[in-house]
């Protein structure tokens, strides 16, 4: 283990002094004078679940009018593998009606966001939370966050082994601290300190300061690419023998995020380091999350990711100290192919006879509008549902295992609460994402959730003028560069610079194994459409058969003089 760092950043201190992630969290609940918690108990409350927040858009108003600003929190439930029963999405239905704005979010990350919380509300909804039989602790936070599954729902028998890794994963690597069941869930308050017996808590795995950063984890079933394996600290590729699972390809050092104007900092893809069997996996990511505690950065929490790890100390150097630690060498990785990184949408027999129905969720937000009244129509078809929900990496919905008797009942839900749209939406649109952006993040520097569905319908018209309306392209947005919703794996992605201004990068691969390369900086909507106009014409010339728009702009040399961001690799070993 290396030495301990003496410049550690605030946050490290928060932790270090937090005993075990309690902090003051309990008198900042109880104090009624604010809708806020207290500055540092808003770091610790990242690692129970939740952000604080504030509606910026009535900020300046509020600000003018000398009262505090409009605090309120988002909650996200964590949901291994995407997987919850119709009986937990009721719940959640229920606690975003109750408590919350009214809609549910669903993330990049297969879970649960509920947004507009108000303090005095937080721990009736953590409770009601936990009493679905799922939970927020480690869903935000230097932690492993939830842990990421395929949607692949055609190989069933596969499908439920990885994801029964996933949960194993996740229940093995969440935080043992107890400060989460005696501040949520008792009816007490902080734990009483008897001289001579009270219990003192422990973290085996994160010890009392946790991870220098978040760390993310995802499993890929081939041909698919749902998850974006590559944007992960840890990945898992499924290499199944005549859809029998024999293994996983692991990949290491994948990151979206980085920091405008700085070079420093920026988006790498994962490199393949080897093979392990099933029976690995728990071994695996246990090794690698352990080595990311001991070496990852602690003075600098934007250097502070396993890609800046790997890449200031080798791979060779990982691969030796990983292995170490393993007790074990990984075997040689085996061939994989990936098609593309969307989902799929109507309904997909699975080889068991059981049916999935795929559903468009533009950026993932649900809630009742006339003619699309989401909310309630999920709330329909989770009572009377027999199979799952399962969450997608895209923010979209599957209704899984659904028996053959049941298609008509399903599909009559879904006509008539507007859920169809899949069948009517470009491909341009279903491959679209857009992280949540203003006015509740605090981080957002432009509008993404909001204002991506317009932006697309004026490329649909670009589009469908070069006659590309049934061309399948993948689109992101974010408010700014952290990239929750990966916009640098996608064909086009638009960053935000500042309100109205958008970085526009250009050229990833369709399958999400090469990361897309800055095209233009500062851009505005007028901008935008007329380079991507430019372009689509160019493509519809010259593209090969068969070839997609980011593999075409890079052959054609339109990204020649547009670097590779960072010094990590930009395709996949």
């Amino acid at each position: 283990m290396k030495k301990p760092d003496t410049n550690l950043s605030p946050v490290e201190r928060i932790k270090a002094r937090s005993d075990f992630l309690r902090g003051t969290l309990v008198a900042s609940l109880a104090d009624s004078a604010t809708g806020a918690l207290a500055e540092d108990d808003t770091q610790l409350s990242k690692f129970h679940g939740f952000y604080q927040q504030d509606n910026r858009d009535l900020r300046e108003d509020r600000r003018r009018r000398l009262l505090e600003p409009d605090y309120q929190f988002m909650i996200r439930a964590r949901v291994p593998g995407g997987v919850c029963t119709p009986g937990q999405w009721l719940k959640l239905d229920e606690i975003a009606r109750l408590w919350a704005n009214g809609t549910l979010r669903l993330t990049t990350r297969q879970a649960f966001q509920l947004h507009g919380v108000l303090k005095r509300d937080l721990k009736n909804s953590i409770r009601a939370i936990n009493d679905s039989l799922l939970d927020t602790i480690a869903a935000c936070g230097d932690v492993n966050r939830n842990v990421m599954s395929s949607a692949v729902p055609e190989h069933s028998a596969l499908h439920r082994e990885v994801h029964d890794l996933a949960r194993a994963v996740s229940s093995h690597l969440t935080p043992r601290t107890t400060a989460y069941h005696e501040i949520w869930l008792s009816d007490g308050g902080p734990r009483q300190r008897v001289a001579g017996s009270a219990v003192p808590d422990a973290e085996p795995l994160y010890g009392p300061v946790y991870l220098p950063r978040k760390f993310k984890m995802a499993f890929a079933v081939p041909p698919r690419n749902d998850v974006d394996v590559f944007a992960h600290d840890l990945g898992f590729i499924a290499i199944a023998d005549k859809n029998v699972l024999a293994g996983f390809n692991v990949t290491v050092g994948g990151g979206m995020g980085m920091t405008q104007a700085d070079p420093a900092t920026y988006p790498r893809l994962a490199e393949v380091i080897g093979f392990c069997k099933p029976e690995q996996v728990l071994a695996v990511s246990e090794a690698v999350l352990t080595l990311q505690r001991d070496y990852g950065d602690r003075t600098n929490r934007k250097h502070a990711r396993l890609k800046y790890t790997i890449d200031d100390r080798g791979l060779d150097w990982f691969r030796a100290e990983f292995e170490r630690r393993l007790g074990d060498s990984l075997a040689a990785a085996r061939p994989w192919e990936f098609s593309d990184n969307g989902d799929r949408y109507g309904w997909q027999e699975g080889d068991d006879g059981l049916w999935h129905l795929g559903l468009f969720i533009e950026n993932g937000r649900i809630a009742d509008h006339p003619g699309a009244e989401h909310l309630s129509g999920l709330r329909e078809i989770a009572k009377r549902l027999e199979g799952e929900i399962r969450l997608t990496p895209n923010q979209n919905l599957v209704l899984a295992n659904v028996p053959p008797a049941q298609r008509a009942d399903i599909d009559a839900l879904v006509r008539a609460h507007g859920l169809d749209g899949f069948r009517q939406a470009s491909p341009l649109r279903l491959h679209a994402m857009a992280c949540v952006g203003l006015p509740t993040c605090g981080l957002a520097m432009a509008e993404s959730e909001r204002y991506l569905p317009e932006l697309v319908g004026r490329i649909e018209a670009s589009m469908a003028g070069h006659g590309l309306g049934r061309e399948a392209i993948t689109i992101r947005m974010t408010g700014c560069p952290n990239g929750c919703a990966r916009p640098y794996l996608a064909e086009i992605g638009l960053v935000g610079k500042g309100p109205g201004l958008y970085d526009l990068f250009l050229g990833a691969a369709f399958d999400g194994a090469r990361l897309n390369r800055k095209y233009r900086e500062s851009v505005r909507e007028n901008d935008v459409l007329d380079l991507l106009d430019e372009l689509f014409g160019a493509f519809v010339s010259d593209r090969k058969t068969g070839e997609h728009f980011g593999d075409y702009l890079l052959r054609a040399g339109f990204l020649d003089d547009c670097a590779a961001p960072g010094p990590g690799r930009d395709v996949p070993l």
